[in-house]
């Protein structure tokens, strides 16, 4: 039962798995399975008494070693919806959002984009393996106990989510420099020429200056998201699992 909660409560919060595509029924066969694989793992069972004060401590630290591993990873990906937010709003298309399958939520269709490339290149690294291995591996690192989680580790987990807004900026800046240079041209030219209606002009430009540099930046987001992502497996094994 241990395992399947931990595995459980990562597959609530973890990029991927908490898809709202996925089934909740094939997130508890998949959970069930992987439990089953890693009870060899699992060690000594300590005793608790059904719905006392040790058997809910035990319960509340499996999910929260679950969770805490999957707001990790989705650390990650919100920095590239942060990327994407950013791009956005430099280019004029704030206005324009779609529902995010991943949170279920309306973020804009850029970062919808990149949300979908994050996606796949953590597919084609294998990266949901190695978030499910991390976890297996867990149950030695973090043995099953009554012991009350450290407040130490809450508190480096808190410190971790401010790499959300430096991957965003590392992922956005090439965009957002190049639109920014765009918007500067075109104020010496409103200067110029004042006659001239920078807004009908501008906008397009802008536009296309956007979606060119999103489409040469794609390549540049290769070193950029993986780092990100190994980033966040190192962290998962230094600190939170120590």
């Amino acid at each position: 039962m241990w395992p399947f909660v931990r595995f459980g409560a990562m597959f609530l919060v973890a990029p991927i798995f908490s898809a709202r595509s996925i089934p909740v029924r094939i997130r508890i066969i998949l959970a069930f399975s992987l439990a089953i694989l890693v009870q060899p793992k699992v060690g000594a069972v300590p005793v608790a008494e059904f719905l006392g004060g040790g058997w809910v401590l035990l319960m509340v630290q499996q999910v929260l070693i679950g969770v805490l591993m999957g707001v990790i990873l989705q650390v990650a990906f919100s920095a590239v919806v942060i990327a994407g937010q950013t791009i956005a709003t430099s280019m004029g298309l704030g206005f324009a959002s779609a529902v995010d399958p991943q949170n279920g939520v309306q973020v804009t269709v850029v970062a919808q984009f990149y949300t979908i490339i994050a996606t796949l290149l953590l597919l084609a690294l294998n990266g949901h393996l190695a978030l499910i291995e991390i976890l297996a591996l867990s149950f030695e690192m973090v043995p099953l106990s009554t012991a009350a989680y450290s407040v130490e580790g809450l508190w480096q987990v808190v410190l971790w989510s401010g790499q959300m807004f430096v991957g965003g900026v590392l992922v956005s800046l090439p965009v957002v420099v190049g639109v920014l240079m765009v918007n500067l041209a075109f104020g010496i030219v409103t200067r110029a020429a004042p006659q001239l209606n920078i807004f009908a002009v501008g906008f397009p430009v802008t536009l296309l200056v956007g979606f060119v540099l999103m489409l040469i930046g794609v390549s540049a987001l290769e070193p950029v998201l993986p780092a990100l992502f190994e980033n966040s497996f190192a962290f998962m094994r230094s600190s939170l699992l120590p």
